[in-house]
């Protein structure tokens, strides 16, 4: 995959992500939380398990199990602790601390999978998230929804390693299909258990339902594993801290929510961590070495 599309594919993505938090609020009117996005995942679940009938589904009961976890991290840990966090905190606030995704991808990596990142990556991932905090104005308070987010950033950290380990092994759009139908099946579970469900039927309930799932789901989902299985988790996990400038812009352009003049300043740290996290340097081609030095 070339450098072109490969950003090009990652920003579009993470402005998909980043649109869903407005059009997710403005679908709270009709539905509680859990409930409203366990309808988008089922649906756009069985949508994509039709249009992928003919590829391979996952095989024995293995296959099926890490589907199932990675629906349960990805789609119902991820998305229920955002939601579920913003009866405490702000929509902002919640995507601020959900992004810090990127760090824990490369902390994670470290310790479980052996994955070494320099020091400018971690630089540029601490830039970052600066640059996230900027954009929503410096204003956060710790209340229980933060650690809530925060649980849902750790699971959105678990997923992607899951995903770029398990991943190969199926289908990527199987995978995406299967999983969303794993996590919506959770979600009606958390619904039943501390909401009271309902859904209002109108014209813009079941636009916006079907945008989530559509576009908000499925091409995401089938986008951001593409990006997982043929790059390196950390880099692309680092593009996430697009998702809150891009939901705050679209608010802005959705909602009528005011933008000021520090999500300039934000983006242009986002913009930094991002480039250092992807930057690598050239080897000078009278320093490279073709084989270990200890091979005999």
């Amino acid at each position: 995959m070339s450098k072109i599309k490969y950003i090009g594919l990652v920003v579009l993505t993470t402005f998909i992500m980043g649109i869903a938090f407005p059009v997710g609020k403005l679908g709270m009117a009709y539905a509680p939380p859990f409930f409203l996005m366990g309808i988008r995942f089922v649906l756009a679940g069985v949508l994509l398990a039709l249009i992928v009938s003919r590829k391979p589904r996952p095989r024995g009961g293995k296959q099926w199990l890490q589907v199932s976890i990675i629906g349960l991290f990805q789609s119902a840990g991820v998305m229920g602790c955002a939601y579920f966090s913003m009866r405490w905190i702000t929509s902002g606030e919640s995507s601020i601390i959900t992004c810090t995704n990127p760090l824990l991808v490369i902390i994670l990596g470290t310790l479980f999978t052996g994955a070494v990142y320099r020091g400018h990556q971690w630089i540029g991932v601490a830039i970052g998230f600066i640059g996230v905090v900027f954009t929503f104005g410096l204003h956060m308070d710790i209340q229980p929804g933060s650690f809530i987010s925060f649980a849902g950033a750790l699971f959105f950290a678990v997923s992607t390693l899951l995903v770029k380990r398990w991943g190969p092994a199926f289908d990527i759009n199987v995978l995406a299909a299967y999983q969303m139908i794993a996590g919506g099946v959770a979600l009606f579970i958390l619904s039943a258990l501390m909401e009271q469900p309902y859904f209002h039927m109108t014209f813009t309930s079941v636009s916006i339902v079907l945008w989530l799932a559509v576009m908000g789901s499925i091409v995401q989902f089938s986008l951001w594993y593409y990006l997982l299985r043929n790059g390196d988790p950390a880099k692309t996990s680092t593009f996430l801290f697009l998702v809150p400038l891009f939901g705050l812009l679209s608010s802005w352009l959705l909602l009528g929510e005011q933008v000021q003049w520090y999500v300039g300043v934000g983006g242009a740290l986002i913009c930094v961590g991002i480039v250092l996290v992807n930057w690598e340097r050239r080897k000078r081609p009278g320093l490279q070495i073709t084989k270990p030095l200890m091979e005999g």
